[in-house]
């Protein structure tokens, strides 16, 4: 069986045995002085760096993807939008953060051979089939603001053996969700709702096994649309259980809805409807209106002193040339994976004599989750499943219904830790 030193290296054997299976092309390439199993990307003198982009940038949950967006062109800009004396070229395209527009996004970006790496996406709707897509072609994806478990899980399969993330995986957002209910709240019983999204279905079961960890009920898990209009019937059949709390990780439509016609049900006056990080936005106010008031949403910190020593000048570069401040906490993790992205590049690019660049696709892969540095965000350090960043837990809760007044850690404002 060999020793416990062993054991990790064999694993990752198997593993990266499965990956090469699965990614395409089957065969090793060379080009110029580059070898690689499973690909090499030439880029001519002169030629860009080929860096695509996924994010939801259409619909009413459009500021992540836009902050994600502006974050990653500030970590290019930061270099001179050059790469080993080739200009970037950076395209984003909207994935409107579902499941087929991030297969669209994804089939797009995947379709240019000479794309060398991926940035995105903001919804684990998208990524969850935009990644095996990508990797299909032996390009990397690395994510921002998808937190779904299951993208970094030891079981997540070879398909995602492409992926990383610089954002805490859900597992981690649902312990201290849990702790946060039970021990701040005293919750003794909550009702979860989730839209069907892995992001938010995946969120609501972790969190119903860690608040019963704690000792707490799990009434019920209740599962809406994205685009319902009438929560009445899933509310009051809430209401005839009598949570202290509706866990609801949910969009922004939906979400909205729920806040609303909450208020209007019987028996719901003494719960509390708790959302995730997909709700903090200014779209919420908008759709919500007053019923946003005293409504807390858990997710990552991003408060300043939270955040590395270089996040000042990044937030007065960012508001120079984006006329407002920074809105969600997810730019700050599209810098640090465009920063990984930029890293793995330089340390795998060979040139020949003529000044063409060549890039070995698994090269790139596994300099991706080589990588370790102190990101804006936090310390970016990959794991075997391309888990590159840990959780900061926040919570916040919204004090004005005026969507003017909306910058996180004002309104809402942190309430804990």
């Amino acid at each position: 069986m060999g020793s416990a030193n062993e054991r990790p290296n064999l694993v990752q054997a198997i593993l990266l045995g499965a990956m090469l299976l699965w990614a395409q092309p089957l065969y090793a390439a060379t080009l110029g002085p580059v070898t690689d199993p499973i690909g090499v990307v030439r880029i001519p003198k002169g030629a860009p760096v080929l860096i695509g982009a996924y994010w939801v940038l259409s619909g009413a949950d459009t500021a992540g993807g836009i902050d994600s967006k502006r974050g990653a062109e500030l970590a290019f800009r930061d270099i001179g939008n050059k790469l080993l004396d080739h200009p970037i070229k950076f395209t984003v395209v909207d994935d409107q953060c579902s499941a087929e527009g991030g297969q669209a996004a994804a089939t797009r970006l995947a379709a240019n051979p000479q794309m060398v790496i991926v940035l995105g996406g903001t919804c684990s709707s998208a990524v969850m089939p935009a990644a095996p897509i990508l990797w299909k072609q032996g390009i990397v994806n690395i994510c921002n603001a998808c937190s779904a478990p299951s993208l970094t899980a030891p079981d997540r399969g070879p398909q995602y053996a492409g992926f990383a993330r610089t954002v805490a995986s859900g597992t981690e957002q649902a312990i201290a969700d849990a702790k946060y209910l039970f021990t701040v709240l005293k919750a003794k019983s909550i009702v979860t709702v989730h839209d069907g999204s892995p992001y938010a279905q995946q969120l609501a079961a972790a969190l119903a096994k860690n608040f019963r960890d704690w000792g707490g009920e799990v009434l019920s898990t209740e599962a809406v649309a994205p685009a319902d209009v009438d929560m009445h019937p899933v509310l009051t059949r809430i209401a005839t259980e009598k949570p202290d709390v509706i866990y609801m990780p949910i969009f922004v439509a939906a979400g909205a809805q729920m806040l609303r016609q909450s208020k209007e049900i019987p028996g719901l006056e003494h719960t509390r409807l708790i959302g995730g990080g997909s709700l903090a936005a200014a779209e919420l106010i908008r759709a919500a209106g007053q019923s946003v008031i005293g409504f807390q949403v858990c997710d990552h910190d991003t408060s300043a002193d939270t955040m590395a020593k270089g996040y000042p000048a990044f937030a007065a570069e960012y508001k120079k040339i984006y006329g407002e401040a920074p809105f969600t906490g997810y730019q700050t993790n599209a810098y640090d994976a465009a920063r990984l992205a930029i890293n793995a590049i330089t340390k795998v690019a060979k040139a020949d004599k003529d000044g063409s660049l060549y890039i070995g696709r698994k090269a790139l892969r596994d300099a991706v989750y080589e990588q370790k540095f102190d990101g804006l965000s936090g310390p970016i350090a990959c794991d075997a499943y391309g888990q590159c960043a840990k959780l900061k837990p926040a919570v916040y809760e919204f004090t004005s219904a005026d969507p003017e007044t909306f910058a996180l850690g004002k309104n809402p404002t942190k309430v804990w830790p």
